[in-house]
């Protein structure tokens, strides 16, 4: 799946990356490349959705494929 939405940082449970697209879903990477942790940074990606369970309890676990960032 394509979306585009912002780079967030969420401080629980000692802090992870995610991606909330424009609809308001959330995304949890389980690869966030380093060029986007930027909090606040308006992304391009192609996910892949992941069958896992992840310890965050937030978001839809996602591996990503490519992605690019976009100017504001």
């Amino acid at each position: 799946m394509r979306i585009t939405g912002k780079v967030v940082y969420q401080n629980l449970n000692g802090g992870f990356w995610g991606i909330v697209a424009n609809n308001g879903n959330e995304y949890l990477p389980i690869n966030m490349p380093e060029q986007l942790k930027k909090e606040g940074a308006t992304v391009a990606v192609q996910l892949q959705e992941v069958d896992m369970m992840s310890m965050y309890m937030w978001g839809t676990t996602v591996r990503i494929i490519s992605f690019h960032t976009l100017m504001p």
